[in-house]
């Protein structure tokens, strides 16, 4: 059991990016997400990386109140695409928990051919502007092309697990869309995160845990849950000068408002 359990309790944490269908949570995932509630946490977005995943992540949805989900294509999850993807995509959207388009974007840390990547990047964000639905974005290693198809679509969404300087956070602000940031804001060489969190406007800053990856100082290299975010939004509010029940409370609200969630808080 992470210790900060027991200091989260009065705070409304909100973990706008998880990805529980990951096998580092088959030996107790019934038992912690039912116990997740118990620490503070009001509500989890659970990220499809495909159309396998969309749909376990629907039924931890119907299970758990506090759990919304997301569908598309993750850009390392790009074999055997269905002609009817985009179809299939938008059937989940008709469910009331499903909160966006996600996890989409590019990777170019892989070898994943780019044409493909490109093509499903672009074609999801069409999809997104024609649903009128936000998108959860991942870029890595890949800011000048992911930042070009954002200018051409100027999507509504997040840019997830933000890894990019000030300069390209002010950009993505520009185009109205918010960032979210987890445990790297706390290792000891994250400038760039560091400087992120001190600048980002904070009605358009969400915390997120990338969960079971990520994991924040003290746990680095463990196991990462939503319980975590307590110590991401420790250090937030050391960097903005801040409570952390303000930096808890005002990210959630800002989860809620993206993602469309009624009456959670």
């Amino acid at each position: 059991m992470i210790g900060a359990e027991c200091k989260t309790k009065t705070y409304k944490i909100f973990d706008g990016h998880c990805h529980y269908d990951d096998s580092w949570f088959d030996e107790d995932r019934e038992e912690l997400l039912a116990s997740l509630p118990e620490a503070g946490v009001v509500g989890a977005v659970c990220n499809a990386v495909d159309l396998k995943s969309a749909a376990t992540v629907q039924g931890y949805a119907e299970k758990y109140p506090y759990i919304y989900f997301t569908a598309g294509f993750h850009p390392e999850n790009l074999e055997d695409i269905p002609q009817d993807y985009k179809e299939r995509i938008a059937r989940f959207l008709q469910h009331k928990k499903c909160v966006a388009i996600g996890e989409i974007g590019l990777d170019y840390h892989w070898d994943i051919p780019k044409p493909l990547q490109l093509r499903m990047f672009e074609e999801q964000l069409a999809l997104a502007k024609e649903l009128d639905v936000p998108v959860v974005v991942h870029d890595r290693e890949a800011h000048g092309d992911t930042m070009e198809l954002l200018r051409k679509y100027k999507p509504r969404g997040l840019m997830h697990c933000f890894s990019g300087s000030v300069e390209l956070m002010r950009e993505v602000m520009r185009l109205g869309m918010s960032i979210s940031l987890g445990g790297v804001v706390t290792f000891k060489n994250a400038r760039h995160s560091v400087e992120c969190a001190a600048e980002v406007p904070a009605d358009r800053l969400i915390l997120e845990t990338d969960a079971p990856y990520m994991s924040p100082v003290p746990f680095r290299g463990k196991r990462n849950d939503s319980r975590n975010i307590i110590f991401v939004a420790e250090k937030i509010a050391e960097i903005r000068s801040m409570s952390v029940e303000k930096i808890l409370n005002t990210t959630a609200e800002n989860a809620v408002r993206l993602y469309g969630i009624e009456g959670l808080l």
